[in-house]
């Protein structure tokens, strides 16, 4: 059974930094693209970053030079490493493996998320 646990989430200050991790179990980590979703209030869910197995990596233009994926395929984690943050940047945040980088088709089920609050 796949089991994805993310963490890391908190109360920030606009321009601090968060790292958000996200350990996966049940799968061979290291052979799927990963990426990092999110959801703010009333909006719908949405990929910001993802990585595929060689390391390749992509943004949403909004977090672009902000976050930064990475991947430890030892430890089958993913990380988001959040900088420079915006109220907008409010949302919980999850990880799971993309189906369709186009739309929110993902492989398998979500985890519990990790709520992220910009907030002075």
């Amino acid at each position: 059974q796949v089991q994805l646990v993310e963490s890391g989430g908190g109360l920030v200050q606009p321009g601090g930094s968060l790292r958000l991790s996200c350990a996966a179990s049940g799968i061979i980590f290291s052979i799927y693209s990963m990426g990092w979703y999110r959801q703010a209030p009333g909006k719908q869910r949405e990929l910001v970053a993802h990585i595929t197995s060689g390391g390749s990596t992509r943004y949403t233009d909004s977090v672009k030079g902000r976050f930064t994926i990475s991947r430890d395929n030892a430890k089958s984690t993913v990380y988001l490493q959040m900088s420079s943050l915006k109220p907008e940047d409010t949302a919980v945040y999850y990880c799971n493996a993309p189906i369709d980088l186009s739309t929110v088709t993902v492989h398998w089920s979500w985890g519990q998320g990790t709520q992220v609050t910009v907030s002075s």
